[in-house]
Order: C-alpha cells, then structure tokens, then sequence
C-alpha cells in the first residue's frame, strides 16, 4: 500500500502558525511561475456521467500529468521559490506517494539535489520510478512514521529543506493552479468537488475560486475510512485509520494551514464508502477510458446517485467540476477493482451446484447456462469437502451474463430440474430458493 496513508501534518518541520493566508494573487504567481513546465490538464463535460448523477458534470484530468499526479505543481511551484544556496544544498522529503514522484521528477530536472525517505515495505516499482527521476531514495524505517523522523535527521545533518507535502504556502499555491485552470476553461461552474487527505488541493483550489467567483461551492471528499478533514469541519475530534483504496488521501492528521484555510473557504467535506470508490474507479474507466487511482475517484463516487437509483438533491441540475487527481494505480489492483464491480452489477457470478457424480451432469447444468446465454468462464469441481455423499460432488460454476436480471430465468431453470444451488457474492453465499425458509 502506498505510505503516503500515513503523511501527517508536522509542525516542528516548519513554523506554519506565522504564515500568512493563502491569497488568490499567491496562487496566479504560481501558475505563471510553473507555466510551461507542467500539464496544462483539459476539463471535458462528460454527458454520460452527466446522464447518470443527473448534473452536468466536467473531469479535469491531473492524471494526464507526466507523473499522472496534480502534486507536480505544489512541488515545482516550491521549489522554484527556495534561495539560491537552498537549492544547492538540496531539499528533502518523506513520501512513498504522489508527492515523492513529484518532488524527485521536478528537482532532478531543474539540478536540484533531492533525497526522498521511503519505508522499507514501498513497492520496489515505486523506489524504482523516484530513483529514475534522479532522487538519492533512503529505504529505512518499517512504518511512514519512522521513515519521517529519520528524513527529520537527515535534514538536520545535511542542513536540508524539508518540503512538505501540503502544510506548506508554496504547495498549496502551487496545488491551486488546478482551480484556476478550470474556472479558465469552464467559468459556468458553480461547484467544484475536490479530494481531501491533508488538505494542500482543496485549501488552494478554495482560495482561487472563491477569489474568481465568490458565490462557487467547494466541497470536499474524503474516504470513510479517513475522515480528519470531514470531523474538524463538524467540530468533532479527529478519528479514523484504516485500509482503504484511496490511501493517496488517506491522512490521520490534518495540516495548521489547511485545516484554517478549508474552515474559512471550503462549504462542505462529504465522505464515501470504499464501494463506492471502486464503483468510480470502474466508471471512469468504463465510460471515459481514463485511469483513475482511489484519491482521484472520490470526487465522481460522492456525486453518484442514492442506492434507490435517486439522484442527490444537492448536486442535481448544477454544474460541477471534478478533479481527477492521479492516476498511479497498481495494474493487479485495478483488475480486482474492475471484477469486483461487475460482479456487483451482475455481469459476472459464481453458482456451488450439488451433483451427482456421473456422466453427463455437467453437460445438463451447461445447456441450461446456454439456453439462457451465460457464458461459463470457469468450473471447478469438489468431491470432498462440503460433500455429504461419496457420489456427490460440488461444482463451482464462474459465468458471464448480459445484467443482474437475466440471472433469474437462470436459476427458475436449476430450481425446475430440481438443483441444490447456492449463489456466491462478493460478501458470501446466499442458498438457493428451494432451500430459503418460507
């Protein structure tokens, strides 16, 4: 998993209480100090997504980043402020996420030396890409924790800049160019959805927008799973820590900055379900053919309609910008995120059938899979375990089928020729009808 789960606000690191408020003329800065050097992103309407959460709805894709990630422009914009000996001597930084790889890409292209502290458990595909970007990669500590305190010594020894990866002006100036872009390209927007982990995004996009266009709702997503941001702005403790798929936002501790700058601009931080995320991730890919990590998907996942089909009401009929904010995905990931989803839709399923162990059963049970067009996958068989009778045997039945309402014919069929059957899901096994009380 990606140990940016654990990047935490640290004050020691930098004396964030005497900064000034984030203005919208910091953020115009940035965007002409970075112009050119990254990804000026598109933000396209989607008339399919529209269709489906009943708004109409623009994807701006930080994905499309060299990196595929937005952090890129908090990186670049802080680094091209630090003095003359400061880039000498190099920055440092502690990160097995986005950040890393933005930090590393920009600090090896501009001759700046940069040291990324990683835990010892990143994937070495991960160690790999930063150290391809030109970065010296520390592999130590067994948690992001200690990977931290040791990037906070190595600083001190080698008088270093330690460059966070949100409570930091320069990041969240940098990351507020993304809301400039899109009220450029789309000024009708009247609400922009934005990802919240440690809050740099959304405290930079929220001071640029409000300052283009005062009467702009910003809202916040975050995962269930990691609601700090979501808690501080019902003034309830922050709580939460768990796995989730968007661990790019999955932030235990809030920034100073942000926190005070998401109080003062931001109208609402919503938090969704790792279903839901997954259902996103699927979408996205599906119907935009765009490949979008967790932490980028959170955004579409809250707009998506009530479990009864309902479109939300306070989303409904407005015009919405989503920012997709990365796209660094695991490939083996992916596909458990993609399979999982048809499953839950129905297009793919599983059947334990109970048989007689003779010749010729297999070939009944799939002409009754033909005759209602599922298309078997896979079939594996089980003759000892869960097996009552040494002339039984328990087949395992994988099928491809048109929607989640064409099972029914399917299983009328079974129950017609007098089949024991349980039907798998993703949560367990549900008997058959013929076996259900009542």
């Amino acid at each position: 998993m990606d140990q940016q789960l654990q990047e935490i606000a640290a004050p020691s690191a930098q004396d964030t209480l005497g900064e000034a408020a984030l203005t919208l003329d910091d953020v115009r800065a940035a965007a002409m100090r970075i112009l050119g050097a990254v990804v000026r992103t598109p933000t396209l309407h989607s008339k399919t997504l529209s269709r489906i959460v009943g708004a109409d709805v623009w994807l701006k894709f930080e994905n499309l980043q060299f990196t595929a990630a937005y952090k890129e422009r908090g990186a670049l914009n802080k680094l091209l402020t630090l003095p003359p000996d400061v880039k000498t001597r190099g920055v440092i930084a502690a990160s097995a996420g986005n950040h890393a790889q933005g930090l590393a890409y920009h600090a090896g292209r501009l001759g700046i030396p940069v040291t990324i502290v990683m835990p010892k458990s990143t994937p070495i595909v991960k160690v790999q890409q930063t150290r391809g970007h030109g970065a010296e990669v520390v592999l130590d500590g067994d948690t992001f924790d200690e990977a931290y305190a040791i990037a906070c010594r190595i600083k001190e020894e080698r008088g270093l800049i330690f460059v966070h990866p949100f409570d930091d002006r320069e990041i969240m100036a940098g990351q507020g160019t993304v809301g400039l872009e899109m009220l450029e390209d789309v000024p009708q927007l009247d609400t922009i959805v934005v990802p919240v982990g440690g809050g740099g995004l959304i405290s930079g996009v929220a001071v640029a927008a409000k300052g283009l266009k005062p009467d702009i709702r910003i809202v916040g997503v975050q995962s269930n799973q990691y609601p700090a941001m979501y808690l501080l702005k019902r003034n309830e403790p922050v709580a939460g820590g768990g796995d989730t798929i968007a661990e790019g936002i999955a932030v235990k501790e809030p920034g100073l900055l942000t926190r005070a700058a998401v109080a003062e601009h931001v109208d609402e931080v919503r938090i969704v379900s790792e279903t839901r995320i997954e259902e996103a991730i699927s979408l996205l890919l599906d119907i935009e053919k765009t490949v979008v990590e967790g932490a980028g998907a959170v955004g579409l996942a809250t707009l998506l309609p009530l479990k009864n089909g309902t479109f939300r009401p306070e989303f409904a009929g407005r015009k919405i910008g989503v920012i997709l904010t990365g796209g660094n995905i695991d490939p083996r990931f992916l596909a458990n995120v993609i399979l999982r989803n048809l499953a839950r839709s129905g297009r793919i399923g599983r059947l334990a059938i109970l048989l007689n162990d003779k010749v010729g059963e297999l070939a009944k049970i799939a002409e009754i899979f033909t005759r209602n067009d599922a298309n078997i996958i896979e079939v594996q068989h089980q003759r000892i375990f869960g097996v009552l009778s040494a002339k039984g045997s328990e087949v395992e039945i994988e099928y491809e089928i048109r929607d989640k309402h064409a099972l029914e014919p399917l299983l009328m069929d079974l129950d017609a020729a007098g089949y024991t059957y349980e039907v798998m899901t993703i949560s367990g096994r549900r008997p058959g009808r013929s076996q259900r009380p009542g």
